[in-house]
């Protein structure tokens, strides 16, 4: 079972890198030439120890010297599995993670562990163990991974526990501070293979502080060179004279960055682009921008240092990409474009995650907003059903408005409950539901069992059984000229009876639901969009469940209630025909509330559709924003989630947020 789980996991994290890999500019022409040296010999563990050596045998160094289509052979060159990849920011180290993944899976034997890129800057090793972190880690990403597995434990942690899995350790200087000592100790701990990728300065420290990652080689990526960008940058732009073919944008620039200043120092742009990521952000804005010219870059006060030139590059990055008028995509304003990546950029940093996934977007917001917001939204959204289905039935309007009113009420703030029991004091997130109906065979185990269901859904229920009960019969006492203490036995008599009825019914309802579910497809994952296809698809599917069971369940129990109870809790009436109408109210109701509160797509909906574009902060076409931004290259995907491409772009935007 593991091994064929294993399986799948390779297949799925294939998919989920094969499109980014396809999708990267600075593989056209070709890929930039990412090198590395064997790193410092303080960082470096004994040789025996790397070597796997018994007592006595003599370590010697391996040579680790490479290039980026060559970073497979290397792992493999290293006996004790454990690698470390050192590197400045914007110098490939994520790119060659995912070189590493792509070509490990490509020659990997089934007896190999599957390579998983994990973005470590979100792991507290005081709070979680390495193994549970992984685990959680590989469930999110991966949701198929959630089954059981052997003894009980879910595939994830039994693919963790039985070494199946290879921890691709991204971004260790992305860690607090505080935080890189006892996650360098965790690791330390274990004989677990792996790569870890950090900037040197941080891993230096973090090695200072306690020691160097037992058995790990570690590598330190070199600068690219005036020669590699003179092979590189020619290729990608257009021809300026007719008169010489040969000549390009980037000839006169490339000579002068040959050349040093009367101090001997180095022209601060040939600094600069020593590293991929500069390298891709000067592409962007020169080589397939035709009416710049990258001399512009040599010129200038505001370009007398590397820091300027490289924070110019950064700046000028989104003006680019989003000027009006480009071919195929859609033109979006430049100045609201930049806000609205840079409250996602903050959101990612707030979250200590690069995953920019749909189902999340709202999590940036405190947990009591969210919770209010739903209950305001699904409240709305019943009380206007409601009423308008009361409008057609018995052509009453101003009585359709007033119970649709109390409905919504009533409703909306016990949803809004049900959502901040359930997910913000819980501290779980509305995954999209990593599950999808499945009437023949036996279910899977499931994210939500019908155990916890049945008991919330009882409990909502007879919560809003309750109170509305009380409040009909109060309406109804009303309209009879009832007096004060007949008023209050009428209300509490329908109280009673709908409180035992919705109790029931959400129930019953809830507990189908979740007897119905079992885990998606872990290779399904392949994009966003495809994911949030898939969950609209289950949401509905189980709407077509919900809505039927509960309004028929309601209807056909306030009959029986009725008949069970009467004269024991008082007189009880049921108008002809009513039933059936609160019956269907019920189940369009319950079917919206729960959509929206419950479920991935409807919060997606309340908050990533209507609140956070409401307040300024996303633009109302929050999916087709995203996706033109991954055409733009602005964003990669990474399976069912988009990431910023370069990560000091995104620190860049979320630092101008935070200021604006």
């Amino acid at each position: 079972m593991l091994a064929d789980a294993a399986e799948q996991l390779a297949k799925a994290v294939a998919a989920r890198w094969q499109r980014e890999e396809e999708h990267r500019r600075v593989q056209d022409p070709y890929p930039l030439p990412v090198r590395w040296r064997p790193a410092a010999a303080r960082l470096t563990d004994h040789w025996a120890n790397i070597r796997r050596l018994p007592p006595g045998a003599a370590g010697e160094p391996l040579d680790l010297s490479g290039r980026l289509e060559g970073i497979a052979g290397t792992y493999r060159a290293v006996p004790s599995g454990r690698l470390v990849v050192l590197g400045r920011s914007g110098s490939g180290k994520t790119i060659l993670a995912l070189r590493f993944v792509l070509d490990h899976l490509a020659s990997r034997t089934p007896e190999e562990p599957v390579p998983v890129i994990f973005s470590i800057g979100a792991w507290d090793p005081t709070a979680l163990t390495l193994r549970d972190w992984l685990a959680e880690r590989l469930t999110r990403d991966h949701p198929g991974t959630a089954a059981r597995g052997p003894g009980g434990t879910t595939l994830a942690a039994a693919l963790v526990d039985s070494g199946r899995v290879l921890p691709v350790l991204d971004g260790f200087d992305e860690m607090a501070g505080g935080l890189r000592r006892p996650a360098l100790e965790a690791l330390n701990a274990t004989t677990l293979p792996l790569l870890l990728t950090s900037r040197p300065g941080e891993y230096a420290d973090a090695v200072d502080e306690t020691d160097v990652l037992s058995a790990a080689a570690p590598i330190e990526l070199t600068d690219l060179t005036v020669d590699d960008l003179a092979d590189y940058l020619p290729r990608t732009t257009r021809k300026t004279a007719r008169a010489d073919p040969a000549a390009g944008a980037w000839d006169p620039v490339l000579r002068e960055m040959r050349e040093r200043s009367p101090d001997g120092r180095a022209v601060p742009l040939a600094t600069v682009l020593r590293t991929p990521l500069m390298v891709a952000l000067a592409r962007t804005l020169y080589s397939d921008t035709p009416d710049r010219d990258p001399a512009s870059l040599l010129a200038g006060a505001e370009r007398d240092t590397p820091e300027k030139v490289e924070e110019y590059l950064l700046d000028s990055f989104l003006p680019a990409v989003y000027r009006p008028g480009r071919p195929g995509v859609r033109d979006w304003d430049a100045d609201r474009a930049q806000r609205w990546l840079g409250y996602l950029a903050h959101h990612l940093t707030l979250a200590r995650t690069p995953d920019l996934a749909w189902w999340r977007l709202g999590t940036g917001l405190r947990g009591s907003t969210r919770a209010l917001v739903t209950a305001l939204v699904a409240g709305l959204a019943i009380g206007l059903g409601d009423a308008l289905v009361y409008t057609v039935v018995t052509g009453a309007p101003a009585l359709a408005l007033m119970d649709g009113a109390s409905v919504g009420l009533i409703a909306g703030s016990l949803f809004g409950l049900v959502h901040w029991l359930t997910y913000t004091l819980t501290g779980k997130e509305v995954a999209p539901s990593a599950v999808r109906l499945r009437i023949r065979g036996r279910p899977r185990a499931t994210t939500w069992t019908a155990g916890p269901r049945l008991v919330i859904g009882t409990l909502g229920g007879a919560a809003f059984g309750a109170v509305y009960g009380f409040a009909v019969g109060l309406v109804k006492a009303h309209h009879q000229n009832a007096g004060l203490g007949d008023a209050l036995r009428t209300g509490l008599a329908d109280s009673i009876v709908l409180c035992l009825v919705y109790g029931a019914a959400a129930g019953l309802s809830f507990c189908l639901l979740g007897l119905l579910e079992t885990p998606l497809d872990m290779v399904s994952a392949v994009s966003p969009r495809g994911v949030l296809a898939t969950d609209r698809r289950t949401v509905l599917t189980q709407l077509a469940v919900w809505a039927p069971v509960f309004g028929t369940a309601v209807g056909v129990g306030m009959v029986v209630a009725v008949d069970l109870l009467q004269g024991h809790v008082g007189r009880l009436v049921l108008q002809p025909g009513f039933s059936a109408l609160v019956g269907t109210v019920s189940g369009i109701g319950g079917a919206l509330g729960y959509t929206l509160s419950l479920t991935a797509w409807g919060q997606w909906w309340v908050l990533s559709r209507v609140w956070l574009p409401l307040t300024g902060r996303l633009p109302w076409a929050v999916a087709a924003f995203l996706d033109d931004a991954y055409r733009r290259g602005v964003l990669r995907q990474a399976g069912a989630v988009y990431q910023f491409r370069h990560a000091r772009l995104q620190s860049r935007l979320a630092e101008a947020y935070r200021r604006g």
